[in-house]
């Protein structure tokens, strides 16, 4: 199975169709005034879907079990042909188009069980998703693809080169996974003049974000938090509060540290964790959406 422990929940949603086609009216006339001698096809057929639709992964062995939260099934009959539309919802790390499709095949399959005695005609057609929407594909529609970031390690033993970086390269690699610009990259001390005079660089290169990493844990050499605290002029709670949140899900210790969001004029700062498994889990739980920011700034639309 595919790993999805970096993925965040989101609202998903998945609709998917099937046809049923019988040979003649008759067997239509027999589902209507429910005479199919294996009882009511419709309301039998739409239970075994809802089974179907919860139990795919029970089927499918590549398929997540996922918590489904809401499944509609609804028919439409024109003529000789019963089309089958099945809509599933859940919050949740991975979408639920399988679901929708492996619940209208079953639905599709259960109409033809029910109809073969009476009609030897009948076969089914046209399986398809007919749309789905949520995950990260969806907030990414409205990113400027010209963003541009500096990224900024702060470490007293990489900068003596004591210790080799790796956080500062994780956080490089999800931007440019993301089509962000890299256009910077240094190390430097624990020190509060510093990181000053790197958020200064990065504002003469007028770029879209400073990205600090290293210096939000409580030892007495952590100062990244102290030093840009109040220099940004607005702060994003929810921002960070999406960092610990997500980094709390995968260690407890995610509740110690200080990483920070915010605004000084329209370049976005962000201060994050030291550790490369905290910088890369950091960044996935807030790109590529965080990247609508840009967007917003821009009054909606591009540079």
């Amino acid at each position: 199975m595919k790993d999805i422990t970096a993925k965040y929940s989101t609202l998903r949603i998945a609709s998917a169709s099937a046809k049923v086609n019988v040979s003649n009216a008759d067997t239509i006339e027999a589902i209507k005034n429910n005479k199919v001698p294996k009882g009511n096809v419709l309301e039998m057929s739409r239970a075994a879907g809802l089974l179907g639709i919860k139990n795919t992964p029970l089927i499918l062995p590549d398929c997540h079990p996922i918590p489904i939260e809401s499944s509609e099934i609804n028919y439409a009959i024109d003529k000789l042909t019963i089309t089958i539309h099945v809509t599933v919802k859940t919050i949740y790390k991975t979408g639920v188009e399988v679901e929708a499709m492996h619940g209208a095949s079953v639905v599709a399959l259960n109409i033809y069980d029910m109809l073969k005695p009476i009609d030897k005609g009948v076969y089914i057609s046209d399986i398809k998703l007919e749309n789905k929407k949520g995950g990260k594909s969806q907030y990414i529609k409205d990113i400027d693809p010209n963003i541009t970031a500096c990224v900024v390690v702060c470490s007293d033993s990489i900068s003596a080169g004591k210790k080799e970086d790796f956080a500062g390269k994780a956080i490089i690699s999800e931007l440019e996974l993301h089509k962000v610009n890299v256009i910077d990259y240094c190390i430097i001390p624990d020190n509060p003049v510093e990181i000053k005079n790197q958020l200064q660089k990065g504002k003469e290169k007028k770029v879209n974000m400073i990205i600090y990493t290293g210096g939000t844990g409580l030892s007495k050499t952590d100062v990244t938090p102290e030093t840009l605290a109040p220099i940004i002029e607005r702060r994003i709670p929810g921002v960070e509060e999406a960092m610990r949140r997500y980094g709390q899900k995968r260690t407890p210790y995610a509740m110690l540290s200080r990483s920070l969001a915010g605004l000084i004029d329209d370049t976005l700062i962000l201060s994050l964790p030291g550790s490369t498994k905290g910088a890369k889990e950091t960044m996935q739980s807030i790109f590529p959406s965080i990247l609508h920011l840009f967007h917003i700034l821009n009054g909606g639309k591009r540079h």
